[in-house]
């Protein structure tokens, strides 16, 4: 992998283990040689992740909306700054730049993002590997209601796996990079749906 959509809140949570956790991603990331593509924010886990990959010499790519620009929130020292119109095109440009998808604890952008990479994948839209940074246990109760869409029968068998997750960061991008890609529905015959 290349380079790797990171997805992450622009908030900064009272708890500093999580942009301390941010800031480590970032510079595990460029220590592995892999670029960072994320959404072009200076502020709260976006920013601790462009900066741990920064200081620790790596790429970063940004790609930010106008408005958000325009509300002063861009992060002027990336590598890269791609400002697009709005969101769809912003998460058009994470799939189109990266090699997969990381994300870390984050709020309703950063679920639009990680569920968007997943439906992406389930329907073959991309063959991408699909972490998720489950630190702290965060995601303890996503990863449940996972499990209960696959129970209930809403996920596919073939589709159970598509997010890779782990709580620890290096065996979570060792996942990633050994990911092979599930038989997606575009690739299914009418009697396997």
């Amino acid at each position: 992998m290349k380079r790797i959509a990171v997805y992450c809140g622009s908030a900064t949570p009272a708890d500093p283990r999580y942009v301390t956790l941010a800031r480590e991603v970032g510079e595990t990331l460029a220590k592995r040689g892999i670029g960072v593509v994320y959404g072009g924010g200076r502020l709260g886990l976006m920013g601790a992740v462009a900066y741990g990959a920064l200081d620790a010499g790596g790429e970063v790519i940004g790609v930010i909306p106008e408005a958000l620009v325009m509300a002063e929130v861009a992060n002027p020292d990336c590598t890269e700054l791609i400002i697009v119109p709005g969101m769809h095109e912003r998460k058009l440009a994470f799939t189109e730049l990266s090699d997969g998808f990381l994300t870390l604890p984050g709020g309703t952008g950063t679920m639009d993002e990680l569920w968007e990479a997943v439906s992406w994948a389930q329907l073959g839209y991309h063959a991408k590997p699909v972490g998720l940074l489950n630190a702290f246990g965060f995601y303890d109760l996503l990863l449940a209601f996972n499990r209960h869409m696959a129970d209930v029968g809403f996920l596919r068998p073939a589709h159970h796996g598509l997010i890779l997750h782990e709580p620890d960061l290096s065996l979570l991008l060792d996942r990633m990079a050994a990911h092979e890609p599930a038989t997606p529905i575009f690739g299914m015959k009418a009697a396997e749906l």
